[in-house]
């Protein structure tokens, strides 16, 4: 068995300027390296995006961001020039979330996209 001392994530994105001024404005600490941006996550652990022109987003959450309050988040998010994602056919608010907690099928959630495309889920538990 592999003994493994941490992990992380990665993705790609067309622009890495764009991508690290989206991810400050979403309150996440952007570290420039020569090889990317390094996101490092509060609580441990952290995301790697690198550059690739030819980006083509995946049509899922690249990673999760936990907070105390959605309402509030969703509010700050907004402040800040990023509006949610909607999906038709899912039961989101006026803010964007689709409320789970109240019905006991998960927690409460929005999306949000980065300049390239990558969607980035929005969670309270």
């Amino acid at each position: 068995m592999v003994t493994i001392s941490g992990a992380y994530s990665g993705f790609a994105a067309k622009d890495l300027t764009a991508t690290a001024d989206f991810y400050r404005r979403l309150g996440i600490e952007v570290v420039d390296t020569p090889q990317g941006l390094l996101l490092p996550f509060p609580g441990g652990g952290h995301a790697f995006v690198y550059s690739k022109p030819d980006h083509e987003p995946a049509g899922f959450s690249v990673f999760y961001l936990e907070v105390d309050d959605i309402d509030r988040a969703m509010d700050e998010l907004a402040a800040a020039g990023i509006e949610p994602e909607r999906y038709e056919g899912f039961p989101q608010d006026e803010r964007g979330v689709v409320r789970g907690r109240a019905a006991d099928r998960g927690p409460d959630i929005a999306w949000v996209l980065d300049p390239s495309g990558n969607v980035v889920a929005i969670t309270q538990s």
